[in-house]
C-alpha cells in the first residue's frame, strides 16, 4: 500500500510555495511596472505571465528530454491552458470583487493574438505532419517535428513582446508615479526569489500529484491533462487571485491570455528545440486543441457581455471545466475514444 502521507505534505509545501511566490511576483510586478512606466496590460501579459509560466516550460523540456514523451508536454500545456482559461478567471472573480471589469484591449487586441497562437501551432504541427510523416502502421496520422520548424511560434512570440513595447512607448498614467522610492535591483531581485519559489512549489505539487496518480490508478493521459496541467497552473492561479484580490482586473485576465500565449508560443516549441526533434500525433493533438478552442470561445462570449464577467458567467466557466474533466474521464475509461492514443 502507498504511504499518502508524504504525498500529501509535498502537495501542501507545494501550495504553499506557489501562493507565497504567486504573491510576491504580483507585487514585484507591480512595482518594477510602475517604474518602468508600464501598462497594467503589458505588466500582466509580460512580466506576471511569464514568470508564472515557468512550471509549464520546464514540464515540457523535461517530457521531451527525458522521458521522450511529448505528448505528455502537449497534454500538460494544452490542459494547462484549458484551466487557465476557464477556472482562473472564474475563481479570480469569485474570490476577489465578486466581478472582473475587462476593457477592449483585453477583450480584442489580447484576445485575437491568443486566438492566432492556438493557429500557428496547430499550422506548426501540421507542417510536420504534411512535409515529414512518420512511418507507421498506416492508422495513425504522425509526423517529425524538428527544431527549426518549432522556432516559428517562437518568431510569432517575438511579434507579440515587438507590439507590447510599442504600447509601452504610446502610455502615458493618467496619475504620474512617484518611483522615487522604488529600488529597481531588490525588485529585480524578489522577482527571482518568486520564480524560485514557484518552480520549486510546482516540483512538489507535480511530484504529488504523479504520487497521488499511481497510488489511485490514474492513468498518464488523465493526470497529464488534468492533474499535472492543474499543478503547474497554481501559480497562475495565485498570481490572478491576488491581482483581483486588489482591484487589478486588469493584470488578472492579462495574465490569464499573455500566460497561455507564452505556454503555447514559447513552452511548448522549448521542449522540441531542447530535443532536436520529437514526434507530432495528429490523433492526439488535434482532440485537445479543439476542446481549447471551444473553452476559449466560451470564455471571449462571457466576457464581452457588458466587458464584465459576473459571478454567475464565473459558475458557468467552472461548469464547463467539469465538463471537460467528465470527458477526459470517460476518455480514460475507454467510453468516448476522440483522443486517438
Amino acid at each position: 500500500m502507498v504511504d499518502l502521507l508524504p504525498l500529501l505534505l509535498f502537495a501542501a509545501a507545494g501550495t504553499a510555495l506557489a501562493w507565497k511566490g504567486g504573491e510576491v511576483l504580483v507585487a514585484s510586478s507591480d512595482r518594477l511596472g510602475a517604474y518602468y512606466g508600464l501598462p497594467a496590460i503589458v505588466q500582466g501579459a509580460i512580466i506576471a505571465a511569464v514568470g508564472s509560466s515557468f512550471p509549464e516550460l520546464s514540464s515540457t523540456v523535461i517530457a521531451a528530454v527525458i522521458y521522450n514523451e511529448f505528448e505528455i508536454g502537449v497534454g500538460a500545456i494544452v490542459g494547462s491552458a484549458v484551466f487557465n482559461i476557464l477556472v482562473i478567471p472564474a475563481v479570480s472573480a469569485l474570490l476577489g470583487e465578486g466581478s472582473l471589469a475587462s476593457n477592449r484591449d483585453l477583450v480584442y487586441k489580447e484576445a485575437q493574438f491568443y486566438i492566432l497562437s492556438i493557429a500557428v501551432l496547430l499550422l506548426t504541427f501540421s507542417m510536420a505532419v504534411i512535409y515529414f510523416p512518420t512511418l507507421g502502421n498506416g492508422t495513425r496520422l504522425d509526423g517529425t517535428l524538428y527544431w527549426w520548424l518549432a522556432l516559428a511560434p517562437v518568431a510569432f512570440y517575438g511579434l507579440y513582446i515587438f507590439i507590447q513595447y510599442h504600447d509601452t512607448i504610446e502610455y502615458v498614467p493618467d496619475v504620474p508615479i512617484d518611483t522615487g522610492r522604488i529600488d529597481p535591483r531588490r525588485e529585480w531581485g524578489m522577482l527571482v526569489v518568486s520564480l524560485v519559489l514557484i518552480l520549486v512549489g510546482a516540483e512538489f505539487l507535480v511530484r504529488a500529484a504523479v504520487g497521488l496518480g499511481d497510488a489511485f490508478g490514474t492513468s498518464t493521459f488523465l493526470w497529464g491533462l488534468t492533474v499535472v496541467a492543474a499543478g503547474t497552473s497554481l501559480p497562475d492561479t495565485f498570481v490572478s487571485v491576488s491581482a483581483a484580490r486588489v482591484g487589478n482586473a486588469s493584470v488578472s485576465l492579462a495574465n490569464v491570455l499573455g500566460s497561455n500565449i507564452f505556454a503555447l508560443l514559447v513552452a511548448l516549441p522549448a521542449g522540441v528545440i531542447a530535443a532536436g526533434q520529437t514526434t507530432v500525433d495528429f490523433g492526439v493533438v488535434v482532440p485537445m486543441m479543439g476542446f481549447l478552442i471551444v473553452a476559449s470561445i466560451a470564455f471571449f462570449g462571457v466576457l464581452r457581455t457588458d466587458m464584465v464577467l459576473s459571478r454567475r458567467e464565473s459558475y458557468l466557466l467552472l461548469g464547463f471545466y467539469g465538463v471537460f474533466i467528465v470527458w477526459l474521464i470517460s476518455e480514460s475509461l475507454g467510453v468516448t475514444n476522440l483522443v486517438r492514443l
